[in-house]
């Protein structure tokens, strides 16, 4: 990979204007217990999370389906954000419900009710010719968004291991039209992957993000690895969403940048930084009541582990 060892000194001028960022996902309902307690139909879902993360840096456009049961719960938490719901379909329909138990910081899977998905399909912008992150969803939804994407500038997916899991062929075939994909280290097993970098080439991706919870992340691409560190001692309260917003400010500083490989370091580190940015906080309480500023304070504690373990 190019030298990075200072994030900002190789970014390029800003993007043009005409670029735009898309996330197609889920929006959530979840009940949830762990050592913060529990929650009951507290809002989540894939889009919720990228959306917040990634309007701190730039406009974003959400497409994704919600009940009327959960639709103000999502205006609320989008007010005041830079975040187009046009394409944000309300229906007579319940909105997707999530159950799971935490431990150790890691979810455990406890069963979804995801009927609203019979009774919607992606409406995307025509032509849409942006970057675009198809955020976790039932499977088939999620390929028929990927393949209506088809000319987006940058085309990423992320995996959920569940549906892996139940809907395996689905699942590769999000992986098949991915560009970019985001994962974590069991997601990555399922998918059978062992070697990260063949795994890349196997599947033709020009990057492959693997989450690695406490230990940071780290992107694969054609130039070699780029790793970033979690921060130090982060206050861990909920890391449910986390590897959404790190998806939302990683592709959202990237494509500000210009998408650059030299930029990719950078980017990574501002992913980090919303990540924890979103387990400081239940739910989605902590990355959609942050600042800019509180962004950029955050990115500053990143850069200051990532020199620590230059």
């Amino acid at each position: 990979m190019h030298d990075m060892s200072s994030p900002r000194s190789a970014v390029p001028a800003a993007v043009p204007d005409q670029r735009h960022l898309l996330v197609a996902g889920s929006v959530a309902l979840d009940t949830r217990d762990g050592p913060f307690g529990k929650v009951e139909e507290t809002l989540g879902g894939s889009a919720v999370y990228f959306a917040l993360a990634a309007s701190l840096i730039v406009p974003v456009k959400v497409v994704a389906p919600v009940g009327v049961d959960g639709a103000k719960r999502v205006a609320q938490a989008f007010s005041g954000r830079p975040i187009d719901i046009e394409e944000l379909q309300i229906l007579d329909a319940p909105t997707y419900r999530w159950r799971a138990h935490q431990e150790h910081g890691r979810n455990i899977d406890l069963g979804n009710s995801d009927n609203i998905y019979d009774s919607w399909a992606p409406s995307l912008p025509g032509g849409f010719e942006g970057w675009a992150f198809v955020g976790s969803m039932r499977p088939d939804r999620q390929a028929q968004a990927m393949a209506m994407l088809g000319a987006a500038e940058l085309l990423a997916a992320d995996a959920m291991l569940s549906y892996v899991q139940a809907r395996p062929p689905e699942a590769r075939d999000v992986l098949r039209r991915a560009a970019w994909y985001f994962c974590n280290q069991e997601e990555f097993a399922a998918l059978g992957g062992r070697d990260p970098d063949e795994f890349r080439r196997q599947w033709w991706l020009k990057g492959l993000v693997i989450k690695q919870g406490a230990k940071g992340v780290a992107a694969y691409t054609e130039y070699g690895v780029v790793r970033v560190p979690a921060v130090a001692d982060p206050p861990l309260i909920d890391t449910t969403g986390a590897g959404d917003a790190l998806a939302g400010g990683m592709l959202a500083r990237w494509m500000s940048t210009g998408g650059e490989p030299a930029g990719l370091q950078d980017a990574l580190v501002w992913g980090v930084a919303c990540a924890s940015i979103t387990i400081s906080a239940v739910g989605v309480k902590g990355i959609a009541r942050a600042t800019r500023e509180d962004l950029d304070k955050q990115v500053l504690e990143v850069e200051e582990c990532l020199r620590r373990e230059s």
